[in-house]
């Protein structure tokens, strides 16, 4: 009965303001409780109950609440609570009394001391009492509901014994609708096997998790270990990949810490969590030195790299947010995140141009005057550019030498490119103009009062044109994944990362500096074609085919994220790295310069590979790569 109650106020709740339905439901409880203590106090201690009117109760009820509610004891209802909740409750009662005697003695009723130690002890335990039954009939109907949706369930095995399990292991209780069956946990702290959490036992380490899986017939593996460095959660996913498992996890501590999700927000596992590197760390107080209280414009603000720029930029309060891009769909979808999330609070200008146009780039900086460039505005897709090669040379070259040369001519502060590894010792025409971007800045910043430098990284996992979302169109399609040789390797990172590192980069600069990330061990595309497939509940060459297609033009084996004639140079950051930079011939740079400009303006795309191997002599044309 009384659970039948419970689930009724339940579902009153929900649709009404719950914590509001809550307060008034145990505020009155509270006062029933306070009501019948005070008779009953009067009758254990001999006093004529009957000769009492009502005025002294009713003036000690409201004065118990209004303590009740200043003290905050009805913030914590229900479900949460502890010896918080009961120290408010005591302290609250306790404050009450002077106030309620005070009063209660003008009415002319004669309560003495031992009516008031009595009656205040009964008031807690009451109360305390309530709350407690509360939740214990609350928590075993929880129990009752998943076990009564257990048939329709999944079985779940919990990873990790600690603050973070008990969390979702409470989530899962609490939620019934979810029907997830919490059947067993793991934990590598050996004394609390044969312990159990919520009732559900701790059966063995991570190193029994497929025996597990097999004996309890597990549905579900949920790694529930927010502040698990990136090496060991591969190596846990590593064991439970190899089960026919779904395999789910929880944020990792930065992104907790980072305010996007809390610990009880569980996720599919993502192929990043299979990378094994710890994340970059940042310094927070050098990026709000750089960029607080600056006008910082983002050029390629609307694309992968961009777009996220914009997000962490916005968080150390600019004066204003300039996002530059020629994609009108990209730079409003930015527009309208960075509107819904700091409304008034951020001064953000979306202008919808290209880096190739130097009379409007002129215009843009000469009205706004930024302090801070981020310059990611490129053709990036290195099939594509092999088959228009001026393009590339149109925007990534001369579109960053016009914004560079703005930015010495209206004394921008820093100026930050985005490089990338395809530039060191590039095959294919995009490198190549990348390469020849880290030249141009690294030319200027000779001569100009402007820090020029540049941040070099790998793949980013999940920017546009990149191969995972290749790879989950491909698998939700049904097959087959297409790699285009069974040897590449890529090293790889998360877009957060790769932007981390610009804005640390842009801290750190000097002028001059080509900053390169510590990216861990390359991975091979085959394997990460691989783990998706089984990341997404398939099995290999079985469900969905795995097929090569051969290398595209340019395409190198593998990438390097360094020259060899560069040298490294530690930093602050054990992540990070400073290349050395290499000597340029200024004058025959900017020749060089002048007749790529012809070649490409008059779109002589044979002509391109000649003068790029002129300028880049890394650069080996298409025809004399040898795989």
């Amino acid at each position: 009965m009384i659970i039948k109650l419970m689930k009724v106020l339940d579902d009153i709740s929900k649709d009404a303001d719950k914590c509001k339905m809550r307060q008034i439901i145990l505020l009155a409880i509270d006062g029933i409780l306070c009501a019948l203590s005070f008779v009953i106090t009067l009758a254990l201690l001999g006093f004529d109950v009957s000769r009492f009117s009502l005025i002294p109760i009713i003036i000690y009820v409201a004065i118990n609440e209004t303590f009740l509610l200043l003290f905050r004891c009805y913030d914590s209802l229900w479900k949460c609570g502890g010896e918080r909740e009961v120290a408010s409750i005591f302290v609250a009662c306790f404050c009450a009394v002077l106030p309620s005697a005070a009063i209660i003695a003008l009415t002319h009723s004669k309560l003495n001391l031992a009516f008031y130690v009595v009656n205040v002890l009964m008031i807690i335990v009451a109360m305390v009492s309530v709350r407690v039954v509360y939740r214990t009939m609350r928590r075993l109907l929880m129990y009752m509901q998943v076990n009564q949706n257990a048939p329709s369930s999944s079985r779940v095995l919990i990873v990790g014994a600690g603050k973070a399990g008990n969390m979702i292991l409470r989530e899962l209780f609490e939620n019934p609708e979810l029907k997830k069956l919490p059947v067993a946990v793991v934990d590598d702290d050996i004394h609390k096997i044969g312990k159990s959490v919520f009732g559900v036992p701790v059966l063995g380490t991570t190193e029994d998790i497929s025996t597990i899986v097999e004996r309890e017939n597990i549905d579900e593996i949920i790694i529930c270990i927010a502040n698990i460095n990136a090496k060991r959660k591969r190596e846990i996913i590593d064991i439970c990949k190899n089960t026919r498992a779904k395999l789910k996890t929880i944020p990792g501590i930065y992104e907790i810490i980072d305010g996007k999700v809390n610990v009880t927000k569980i996720r599919d596992v993502q192929i990043e969590d299979l990378l094994g590197r710890e994340p970059v760390k940042i310094n927070l107080s050098e990026m709000d030195d750089i960029i607080n209280n600056k006008i910082v414009m983002v050029t390629g603000g609307g694309g992968s790299i961009g777009s996220e720029l914009c997000r962490q930029i916005a968080k150390y309060n600019p004066r204003q947010l300039i996002i530059v891009d020629i994609y009108e769909n990209n730079a409003y979808d930015i527009q309208q995140e960075l509107i819904r999330h700091y409304q008034e609070e951020l001064n953000l200008k979306v202008l919808i141009a290209s880096v190739r146009d130097e009379d409007k780039m002129n215009t843009i900086f000469e009205n706004y005057r930024p302090e801070i460039v981020f310059h990611a505005a490129a053709h990036k897709h290195v099939p594509l550019m092999e088959d228009s090669p001026c393009e590339a040379i149109k925007n990534n070259v001369f579109g960053t030498l016009n914004v560079a040369k703005l930015s010495n001519k209206y004394k921008v502060e820093k100026f930050v490119l985005i490089s990338t590894d395809k530039a060191v010792n590039p095959t294919n025409i995009m490198g190549a103009t990348k390469r020849c971007c880290e030249m141009i800045i690294q030319s200027l910043n000779k001569t100009s009062d402007t820090e020029f430098v540049a941040v070099r990284f790998g793949n980013v996992l999940g920017s546009n044109g990149s191969v995972v979302p290749l790879f989950k169109k491909q698998i939700a399609e049904g097959g087959p994944v297409t790699v285009t040789h069974e040897e590449v390797t890529r090293f790889f990172m998360t877009i957060p990362e790769a932007v981390s590192l610009v804005l640390q980069a842009s801290a750190m600069a000097k002028g001059g500096e080509i900053f390169v990330l510590d990216m861990g061990e390359p991975v091979k595309i085959i394997d990460l074609a691989r783990n998706l497939i089984k990341l997404s509940g398939y099995e290999p060459n079985v469900d969905i085919n795995i097929k090569v297609t051969g290398l595209r033009p340019g395409e190198k084996l593998y990438e390097e994220v360094l020259m060899d004639e560069e040298g490294l140079t530690r930093t602050s950051n054990d992540q990070i790295r400073i290349g050395k930079p290499i000597k340029i011939d200024e004058v025959e740079f900017k020749r060089e310069l002048n007749i790529l400009k012809r070649v490409a303006e008059n779109n002589q795309d044979e002509k391109v590979d000649i003068i790029m191997k002129s300028i880049v002599p890394t650069y080996v044309r298409r025809e004399e790569v040898v795989v």
